[in-house]
Protein backbone atom coordinates (compact mmCIF):
# COMPACT_ATOMS: atom_id res chain seq x y z
CA UNK A 1 0.00 0.00 0.00
CA UNK A 2 1.27 3.45 -0.91
CA UNK A 3 1.18 6.00 1.85
CA UNK A 4 -1.26 8.87 1.50
CA UNK A 5 -3.73 7.06 -0.77
CA UNK A 6 -7.00 5.84 0.63
CA UNK A 7 -7.67 2.15 0.44
CA UNK A 8 -11.32 2.74 -0.38
CA UNK A 9 -11.37 4.96 -3.47
CA UNK A 10 -14.49 7.06 -3.76
CA UNK A 11 -16.72 6.19 -6.71
CA UNK A 12 -16.39 8.58 -9.65
CA UNK A 13 -18.72 11.56 -9.77
CA UNK A 14 -21.57 11.22 -12.27
CA UNK A 15 -20.81 13.09 -15.47
CA UNK A 16 -23.38 15.81 -16.19
CA UNK A 17 -22.21 16.41 -19.76
CA UNK A 18 -24.53 15.35 -22.59
CA UNK A 19 -24.36 11.76 -23.72
CA UNK A 20 -22.98 12.81 -27.12
CA UNK A 21 -19.96 14.39 -25.42
CA UNK A 22 -19.35 11.44 -23.12
CA UNK A 23 -19.56 8.83 -25.83
CA UNK A 24 -17.81 10.83 -28.52
CA UNK A 25 -20.65 10.35 -30.99
CA UNK A 26 -23.20 12.68 -32.42
CA UNK A 27 -26.71 12.08 -31.22
CA UNK A 28 -29.67 14.15 -32.35
CA UNK A 29 -30.80 16.69 -29.76
CA UNK A 30 -33.70 15.74 -27.58
CA UNK A 31 -35.57 18.92 -28.48
CA UNK A 32 -34.77 19.85 -32.10
CA UNK A 33 -35.52 23.31 -33.42
CA UNK A 34 -39.20 23.68 -34.08
CA UNK A 35 -39.73 24.98 -37.61
CA UNK A 36 -43.15 26.28 -36.68
CA UNK A 37 -41.57 29.07 -34.62
CA UNK A 38 -41.50 32.46 -36.38
CA UNK A 39 -37.92 33.34 -35.40
CA UNK A 40 -36.66 30.19 -37.08
CA UNK A 41 -38.20 31.35 -40.33
CA UNK A 42 -36.79 34.85 -39.91
CA UNK A 43 -33.30 33.42 -39.44
CA UNK A 44 -33.63 31.01 -42.36
CA UNK A 45 -35.06 33.57 -44.76
CA UNK A 46 -32.41 36.08 -43.71
CA UNK A 47 -29.70 33.66 -44.79
CA UNK A 48 -31.42 33.10 -48.13
CA UNK A 49 -32.51 36.66 -49.01
CA UNK A 50 -29.39 37.60 -50.99
CA UNK A 51 -29.20 34.36 -52.98
CA UNK A 52 -32.93 34.54 -53.77
CA UNK A 53 -32.61 38.13 -55.02
CA UNK A 54 -29.62 37.07 -57.14
CA UNK A 55 -31.49 34.04 -58.50
CA UNK A 56 -34.48 36.18 -59.47
CA UNK A 57 -32.23 38.75 -61.17
CA UNK A 58 -30.17 36.15 -63.00
CA UNK A 59 -33.28 34.31 -64.27
CA UNK A 60 -35.48 37.31 -65.15
CA UNK A 61 -32.97 39.79 -66.57
CA UNK A 62 -29.39 38.46 -66.55
CA UNK A 63 -26.64 41.07 -66.80
CA UNK A 64 -25.23 41.61 -70.26
CA UNK A 65 -22.14 43.58 -69.34
CA UNK A 66 -19.59 43.38 -66.57
CA UNK A 67 -17.81 46.73 -66.75
CA UNK A 68 -20.12 48.73 -64.51
CA UNK A 69 -22.49 47.99 -61.65
CA UNK A 70 -26.09 47.43 -62.62
CA UNK A 71 -29.16 47.99 -60.43
CA UNK A 72 -29.27 44.26 -59.71
CA UNK A 73 -25.73 44.41 -58.37
CA UNK A 74 -26.76 47.02 -55.82
CA UNK A 75 -29.87 45.05 -54.84
CA UNK A 76 -27.97 41.78 -54.37
CA UNK A 77 -25.28 43.50 -52.29
CA UNK A 78 -27.93 45.19 -50.13
CA UNK A 79 -29.86 41.93 -49.72
CA UNK A 80 -26.64 40.24 -48.60
CA UNK A 81 -26.58 42.76 -45.74
CA UNK A 82 -30.24 43.09 -44.82
CA UNK A 83 -30.84 39.34 -44.72
CA UNK A 84 -27.93 38.54 -42.38
CA UNK A 85 -28.89 41.47 -40.15
CA UNK A 86 -32.38 39.98 -39.87
CA UNK A 87 -30.79 36.65 -38.95
CA UNK A 88 -28.48 38.26 -36.39
CA UNK A 89 -31.28 40.27 -34.82
CA UNK A 90 -32.96 37.04 -33.75
CA UNK A 91 -30.13 36.50 -31.24
CA UNK A 92 -30.08 38.15 -27.81
CA UNK A 93 -26.50 37.38 -26.82
CA UNK A 94 -23.89 39.76 -28.26
CA UNK A 95 -21.49 37.05 -29.44
CA UNK A 96 -24.26 35.07 -31.04
CA UNK A 97 -25.64 38.15 -32.79
CA UNK A 98 -22.20 38.82 -34.28
CA UNK A 99 -21.70 35.19 -35.31
CA UNK A 100 -25.20 34.81 -36.75
CA UNK A 101 -24.88 37.99 -38.81
CA UNK A 102 -21.45 37.17 -40.17
CA UNK A 103 -22.27 33.50 -40.68
CA UNK A 104 -25.44 34.32 -42.60
CA UNK A 105 -23.49 36.83 -44.69
CA UNK A 106 -20.83 34.25 -45.53
CA UNK A 107 -23.45 31.63 -46.38
CA UNK A 108 -25.43 34.04 -48.55
CA UNK A 109 -22.34 35.28 -50.39
CA UNK A 110 -21.16 31.74 -51.08
CA UNK A 111 -24.58 30.65 -52.29
CA UNK A 112 -24.83 33.72 -54.53
CA UNK A 113 -21.51 32.89 -56.19
CA UNK A 114 -22.58 29.26 -56.63
CA UNK A 115 -25.83 30.40 -58.26
CA UNK A 116 -23.87 32.73 -60.56
CA UNK A 117 -21.59 29.92 -61.67
CA UNK A 118 -24.45 27.44 -62.03
CA UNK A 119 -26.52 29.75 -64.23
CA UNK A 120 -23.60 30.94 -66.33
CA UNK A 121 -24.36 29.90 -69.90
CA UNK A 122 -20.93 30.23 -71.48
CA UNK A 123 -18.50 27.34 -71.43
CA UNK A 124 -15.05 27.27 -69.91
CA UNK A 125 -13.46 29.80 -72.26
CA UNK A 126 -11.26 31.23 -69.53
CA UNK A 127 -13.22 34.51 -69.48
CA UNK A 128 -15.62 35.29 -66.66
CA UNK A 129 -19.17 35.85 -67.84
CA UNK A 130 -21.04 38.99 -66.78
CA UNK A 131 -23.25 36.80 -64.60
CA UNK A 132 -20.26 35.44 -62.70
CA UNK A 133 -18.61 38.86 -62.42
CA UNK A 134 -21.72 40.44 -60.92
CA UNK A 135 -22.32 37.47 -58.61
CA UNK A 136 -18.76 37.56 -57.26
CA UNK A 137 -18.46 41.34 -56.94
CA UNK A 138 -21.92 41.76 -55.40
CA UNK A 139 -21.01 39.01 -52.94
CA UNK A 140 -17.75 40.71 -52.01
CA UNK A 141 -19.54 44.03 -51.50
CA UNK A 142 -22.38 42.42 -49.56
CA UNK A 143 -19.92 40.56 -47.37
CA UNK A 144 -18.12 43.82 -46.58
CA UNK A 145 -21.44 45.33 -45.54
CA UNK A 146 -22.37 42.25 -43.51
CA UNK A 147 -19.03 42.45 -41.69
CA UNK A 148 -19.63 46.11 -40.87
CA UNK A 149 -23.14 45.29 -39.63
CA UNK A 150 -21.90 42.30 -37.63
CA UNK A 151 -19.46 44.50 -35.71
CA UNK A 152 -22.37 46.70 -34.62
CA UNK A 153 -24.74 43.88 -33.69
CA UNK A 154 -23.22 43.04 -30.26
CA UNK A 155 -23.75 46.58 -28.99
CA UNK A 156 -27.46 46.42 -29.82
CA UNK A 157 -28.15 42.73 -29.15
CA UNK A 158 -29.82 43.23 -25.78
CA UNK A 159 -32.45 45.65 -27.09
CA UNK A 160 -36.10 44.73 -26.74
CA UNK A 161 -37.22 45.24 -30.33
CA UNK A 162 -35.78 43.19 -33.18
CA UNK A 163 -36.38 46.09 -35.54
CA UNK A 164 -34.34 48.44 -33.36
CA UNK A 165 -31.58 45.84 -32.98
CA UNK A 166 -31.24 45.58 -36.75
CA UNK A 167 -32.06 49.07 -38.03
CA UNK A 168 -28.74 50.85 -37.45
CA UNK A 169 -26.51 47.88 -38.36
CA UNK A 170 -28.60 47.24 -41.48
CA UNK A 171 -28.44 50.86 -42.63
CA UNK A 172 -24.72 51.20 -41.98
CA UNK A 173 -24.00 47.80 -43.52
CA UNK A 174 -26.02 48.67 -46.63
CA UNK A 175 -24.09 51.96 -46.96
CA UNK A 176 -20.79 50.07 -46.67
CA UNK A 177 -22.01 47.57 -49.28
CA UNK A 178 -22.98 50.41 -51.64
CA UNK A 179 -19.56 51.97 -51.22
CA UNK A 180 -17.93 48.59 -51.75
CA UNK A 181 -19.91 48.04 -54.99
CA UNK A 182 -18.58 51.33 -56.26
CA UNK A 183 -15.03 50.42 -55.20
CA UNK A 184 -14.96 46.92 -56.69
CA UNK A 185 -16.16 48.18 -60.06
CA UNK A 186 -13.77 51.14 -60.23
CA UNK A 187 -10.56 50.27 -62.02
Amino acid sequence: MIEGTPTDAAPPEPDDSPISVRLGTVVPPEDPEDWRRPLTWVAASGMLLGPLVALAWFLLAPPGESLRPLPGTWFVAAALVVGPVATGSTQLRPGWAFAATLGAGLFGALLTVVIGFALSTEGSSGVATPLVVHAVLASVAGLAGALAAATLMPALARGRSRARRGLAPGAIGAAVAALAVQLVFSR
